[in-house]
């Protein structure tokens, strides 16, 4: 947690991305800013600990939809209080979303400063974080969109980068943006780190929601229209914001650096050194992962022989390395990656070639997060499959019914209440239910502890999309 100034500043927390450069672990279905990645905590978690307590007010998350009940879950796992969770309908990159939050805050307060970050950047100092806060806001005070500049330590190609202008007068430690640069290729990046006048673009900024407001108005005129109309016909669904549909699909799909950024004169950079990093590849992690003597860095059950400098992780089945250096292992309990740690950019070209060959661990893990809790698949086969379910307490599914399989349900641990037809089924443990083609049913856990069942399903299709939702707790068709 850092500190900020007596007047609270509104964090604004972007969770929409995939971390694709990140794959196996991230996937669409659960991407990078909801694993514990650098410490006991996801993410997103730590994000939002950073700017939480005294000074601080009530966060906004701006999320895809289809997350929703994931971010609600590790938000409140975090005792986070209050928060405003923002559903984009569709992605639509950072313009847009800031652009909401940005008009919500508004609503409220024009004059509250808005810090808007990214869910899935890592950040060592809270200290020296806390100064730059300081200083960028108070630019923000004074009109500015200042931007979080972060001093390089190498020279990455990875990141974009902003190029220092003239120091502001009146303003401490703040100087105006010369130009923003795009990702340089590795000579040029050298030549940044040489010069010293530029500094690696972090995607934070704090402004407040009139300034952000106006400019959108100013520069981004048809995307600020899409947006107010998809805030002023949003619904407010248990703890959610749900932008309107239409209207927001209808904005432009454009970066805040696009939109806004690099067109302002209001433009300003704050130099920061906070031990910043977007932990955008396997080869970031690595680099700010502790390490052993010989510069390893290992996660879950790993076993290392004669190997260097590498990044190995195992999400559960013992991964052992013998001989290797510079290299990235990742094993979840569907796929495995290896590479070279220079190659780590590629694994974006790389899950391109899975999805087009249509391989579903492209996108999905096994297990899959429901509302409800989670299920993953065990085993499939001709006409068959089993999964493993686990429903959170007093939580139920939706009242359905399938064409085209029947299901059996053994209860391994905990307690359901089964709706099949007219029935109202008790299930302890080591008891079932059958349920056949066609019968209405729901399950429920009654419990304080999780309920965890074995479902078998057989028949002639076993997709998911095999479903009829009659009634539903989460709002789900």
């Amino acid at each position: 947690m850092v500190e900020a100034s007596s007047q609270q500043i509104v964090p604004v927390v972007l969770c929409g991305g995939t971390g694709s450069r990140l794959w196996p672990l991230s996937r669409e279905g659960y991407p990078k800013q909801f694993w514990p990645l650098v410490s006991g905590h996801t993410m997103l978690q730590d994000t939002v600990a950073r700017a939480t307590g005294s000074g601080f007010a009530a966060p906004i998350i701006v999320c895809n939809q289809a997350h929703r009940f994931m971010v609600a879950e590790q938000l409140q796992s975090a005792e986070i209080v209050n928060p405003t969770i923002v559903l984009e309908p569709v992605a639509r990159n950072s313009a847009p979303a800031i652009a909401a939050a940005a008009l919500l805050a508004h609503e409220q307060d024009p004059s509250a400063v808005l810090w808007l970050m990214a869910a899935d950047a890592a950040i060592a100092d809270d200290a020296a974080l806390s100064a730059a806060l300081a200083r960028a806001t108070a630019a923000a005070r004074a009109g500015r969109i200042a931007a979080f500049g972060m001093q390089p330590t190498a020279p990455e190609t990875g990141y974009g980068y902003i190029e220092t202008g003239a120091p502001l007068d009146g303003l401490e430690g703040v100087s105006a943006i010369a130009r923003f640069v795009e990702k340089p290729d590795a000579a040029t990046a050298e030549g940044f780190l040489a010069g010293g006048r530029h500094l690696w673009n972090s995607g934070m900024f704090v402004a407040t929601a009139a300034t952000l407001v106006a400019e959108l108005e100013r520069l981004a005129p048809e995307l600020l229209v899409a947006v107010r109309a998809a805030v002023a016909n949003s619904t407010r669904d248990l703890d959610f914001v749900r932008l309107d549909v239409a209207a927001f699909s209808s904005a432009p799909d454009i970066s805040i650096d696009y939109a806004v950024m690099e067109k302002t004169d209001r433009a300003a950079v704050v130099p920061a050194s906070i031990g910043w990093s977007d932990v955008g590849s396997w080869s970031a992690l690595w680099e700010i992962a502790p390490h052993d003597a010989a510069g390893n860095a290992t996660y879950g059950p790993v076993e290392l022989l004669d190997s260097k400098n590498s990044y190995v992780r195992s999400e559960g089945i013992l991964t052992a390395v013998v001989g290797l250096e510079d290299v990235v292992v990742v094993v979840t309990d569907d796929a495995v990656l290896a590479m070279h740690r220079d190659r780590a950019q590629d694994v974006k070209t790389l899950l391109s070639q899975l999805k087009k060959a249509k391989y579903k661990e492209a996108t999905e893990h096994r297990r899959n997060y429901r509302p409800w809790g989670h299920y993953e698949g065990l085993i499939q086969g001709d006409r068959f499959q089993v999964k493993k379910i686990q429903v959170k307490p007093g939580q139920k599914l939706s009242l359905q019914k399938h064409f085209h399989r029947a299901e059996h349900w053994v209860v391994v641990n905990g307690t359901a209440i089964v709706e099949r037809d007219a029935e109202r089924i008790l299930l302890r443990e080591n008891e079932s239910v059958y349920l056949p083609l066609g019968c209405v049913h729901r399950m429920e856990n009654p419990g304080m502890i999780p309920l965890t069942l074995i479902e078998v399903q057989s028949g002639s299709y076993l997709g998911e999309d095999d479903i009829v939702r009659f009634e539903d707790t989460y709002g789900r068709t």
